[in-house]
């Protein structure tokens, strides 16, 4: 059993990395239907740094101190659930932004089991495949033989987007910097093009949106029926997206949706089978140690990065 105390990260006030510190405290109540996990990595997602710099204010409120972490792998401790038993690695997405600590608690239909063979570190790359899955083939419905653009190919989302692309048989274009073009190739892109010089990009049946700006334009690029999915949005023109995304709402066709992911067990299981056949596999940039996540906040705040940013605990 864990002791009665946990290292965790917070912040008291909005602003740069450095708001983030470790502190201890209590481990986490554990409810019916929760399973307790020691967490052994996470990754960093771009939500996280709009909510620490404050830019979601209106949404997140003044309540400090404020926890910070969405994803999570790690062992099983108390499982809470016939599917579990101690010591299993599970991966999944926490109940609130918490998971960067020792221990968290989790319900049990957010999480699943880890493929076989698979380490926690690298692990920590994949669970946002579930929002890559979401926006292709639920979101999107994606076909074998459409033109599928992805909108930062080598980005946390996008790394995994163009992968499950090609898996499912599209033809796929991934807009990166020059200097990522060769592996977007290598993710399986047939084509990779400069996202500050992009040309005459053609049109596209489906664009997977992973930035949130100049959303008009790109869906200017859809074909008579295509769908543009987005992931993201731009924090600093919050009114400007949301009228945006109403006078959309009205079009039947080359329509934009938007969603968060909140993925469930049934699709972590998908994901899971997606890596065992090695249809998607992981891409870590760096990885930091959870006394260090600020400077895991400030890698993936100064952009270029590849794949994704994964904490170890």
């Amino acid at each position: 059993m864990p002791s009665t105390s946990m290292r965790y990260v917070a912040y008291d006030r909005y602003g740069p990395p450095d708001v983030l510190y470790e502190t201890t405290g209590p481990l986490p109540s554990v409810r019916p239907g929760d399973v307790l996990v020691r967490v052994r990595a996470l990754s960093v997602n771009g939500g996280e740094l709009y909510l620490r710099s404050g830019k979601l204010r209106p949404f997140s409120g003044n309540r400090f101190p404020k926890r910070v972490g969405l994803d999570l792998v790690g062992e099983v401790v108390q499982p809470g659930s016939s599917r579990f038993a101690e010591g299993d690695l599970v991966w999944g997405v926490g109940r609130s932004t918490t998971t960067a600590a020792e221990y968290v608690a989790v319900p049990a239909e957010r999480l699943d089991h880890v493929p076989a063979g698979l380490d926690p570190v690298p692990a920590a790359a994949l669970p946002v495949g579930t929002t890559a899955i979401t926006a292709l083939r639920d979101r999107a419905d994606l076909a074998p033989g459409e033109r599928l653009l992805v909108r930062g190919a080598t980005g946390g989302v996008g790394y995994l987007a163009v992968q499950l692309g090609k898996a499912m048989g599209a033809h796929v274009t991934g807009l990166a910097s020059a200097k990522n073009l060769d592996l977007v190739k290598e993710l399986g892109a047939d084509e990779a093009i400069d996202y500050r010089a992009p040309g005459a990009l053609g049109r596209f049946d489906v664009v997977l949106d992973t930035v949130g700006t100049e959303l008009a334009d790109f869906r200017r690029l859809l074909t008579p029926h295509g769908r543009m999915v987005g992931i993201s949005f731009d924090p600093d023109h919050l009114l400007r997206t949301a009228g945006y995304l109403l006078v959309n709402s009205l079009h039947r066709t080359r329509w934009t949706r938007f969603f968060s992911g909140n993925p469930k067990a049934p699709l972590l299981a998908e994901l899971g089978r997606l890596v065992t056949a090695g249809a998607l596999r992981p891409l870590v940039d760096r990885v930091f140690p959870l006394s260090d996540l600020a400077g895991a906040h400030r890698a993936l705040e100064n952009g270029g990065v590849r794949g994704k940013i994964v904490v170890e605990v």
